[in-house]
């Protein structure tokens, strides 16, 4: 297997799962549900939950080295196989509602410059002709991951500088453009007619979902060239993804008022992008959105192929058949896996409808668990180790996952309860039939 993703390599992996479909339509979500004062206070928080969680992270992997390839395998080691077991389930479902996301945008983002009023093809993404082309998307980009993690993370990389340059442009020009009379207006959201507190809250799984991917490092770890650059690439690409969605998210009410804002289409900065540069503005952020989704996707598609191979190697999932084809260094069994469950998903949206803010909701809800996991974890660890500021740090990313569970809601919850029987299911039969072949 390719051990060779250095600091950049494994930097770009982590910010280009972060900075991927959610930043270009972060303006209008933020605007559809809290004031500019509660999103103040939403992105205090997530700030300081964020940062702890990558204080975790960053912490485990120098704690134990040991425990390669991901979140989940915190969980197994802390709590036993069936634990660890419905965390890498969860964070595989995850990374395949994730994907299949992310070609949804892709093609609605596309519908921008052939769709019409009364001629409508890829519209929000999930029409037949857009299922097609996130299709045929969906199986070039596996085969680019078949030739290798290495050559994979090597674009990767590029897509990554690519879209921080619209990114750039739109802060730029935001700045220049900002307005405080816009901003403070309705300062505290009484037209949005529900208390601060709940504006906050309303804002947490937003949040969350343009900070998954923040462990994208840790399921790589395996590959990295140097296992202390982890941490390290861990905590710079958090920086850099928090700095770009404080100014991206609170600038853009300073252009745009937020009940105009969040009325616009998504992707949003498109809109705001036409409003400070014109129509050709407008067209940078949709080729910006673009090049950024391929980019999350590609991450994503080599984050997702690596879960079952790894749960498979340390007994938490026992699908024999879990094997690594060294002649093309990747995880082959695993990525066919992964992208006929994306492929499927791909249908099912189809057929029901469901757009990005949907997938969005879904995919956020099943991180939490393998999130909350880690941060248990630690908690447990820092008792071996006996430093009090590592017992402080696990009880705040703790708390941080605590309240996003709460934020969700109860009817988030149950879902998220409902997709984990699935794979509770598959680790009892599979626990089953390993042990008839052992007699």
């Amino acid at each position: 297997m390719d051990n060779n993703l250095g600091f950049g390599a494994l930097t770009a992996l982590v910010l280009s799962s972060m900075l991927g479909a959610g930043i270009f339509s972060l303006p209008q979500n933020m605007a559809a549900a809290a004031s500019p004062a509660a999103l103040l206070i939403a992105w205090g928080i997530t700030g300081c939950g964020v940062m702890l969680l990558a204080l975790t992270l960053l912490l485990l992997s120098r704690l134990k080295p040991h425990l390669d390839g991901g979140i989940f395998m915190y969980a197994q080691a802390g709590f036993g196989k069936f634990i660890g077991f419905c965390s890498a389930w969860g964070y595989w479902l995850c990374a395949v509602i994730a994907n299949a996301s992310y070609l949804v945008i892709v093609c609605s983002a596309v519908s921008f410059f052939i769709d019409s009023p009364n001629h409508v093809i890829f519209g929000n993404g999930n029409t037949w002709q857009a299922m097609l082309a996130a299709s045929t998307l969906l199986w070039l980009i596996h085969s680019l991951v078949l030739q290798g993690i290495r050559t994979a993370a090597s674009i990767n990389l590029i897509a990554t500088l690519a879209k921080l340059v619209p990114l750039g442009l739109f802060i730029i020009l935001a700045i220049s453009a900002f307005s405080s009379h816009s901003f403070c207006f309705d300062f505290t959201g009484l037209a949005l007619k529900k208390s601060l507190s709940q504006q906050v809250k309303d804002t947490m799984l937003i949040t969350l979902w343009v900070f998954i991917g923040i462990e994208g490092a840790v399921v790589m770890s395996s590959h990295a060239r140097n296992k202390h650059d982890i941490g390290r690439a861990t905590m710079f690409a958090v920086l850099i993804a928090l700095v770009i969605y404080l100014l991206v998210s609170l600038l853009s009410l300073g252009v745009v008022p937020r009940a105009e804002l969040a009325r616009m289409q998504n992707p949003a900065m498109a809109g705001i992008m036409d409003h400070l540069l014109g129509y050709w503005g407008g067209i940078i952020i949709i080729f910006g959105l673009i090049i950024s989704v391929c980019g999350a996707y590609l991450s994503w598609t080599i984050m997702a192929s690596e879960v079952p191979v790894i749960a498979a190697q340390h007994g938490s999932c026992q699908i024999r058949s879990l094997t690594i084809d060294h002649s093309c260094q990747a995880p082959k069994f695993s990525l066919y896996l992964t992208n006929i469950c994306v492929q499927i998903a791909l249908i099912l949206i189809w057929l029901t409808g469901c757009d990005y803010s949907t997938l969005l909701t879904i995919a956020s809800e099943m991180i939490l668990a393998p999130y909350l996991l880690v941060s248990a974890y630690l908690f447990k660890v820092s008792y071996e180790v006996n430093k009090p500021y590592i017992t402080l740090i696990s009880i705040g990313s703790g708390a941080y996952g605590a309240w996003l569970i709460y934020a969700s809601g109860v009817l988030n919850l149950l879902l998220s309860v409902v997709l984990y029987i699935p794979g509770i299911l598959i680790f009892l039969i599979t626990k089953r039939l390993n042990k008839k072949q052992k007699c």
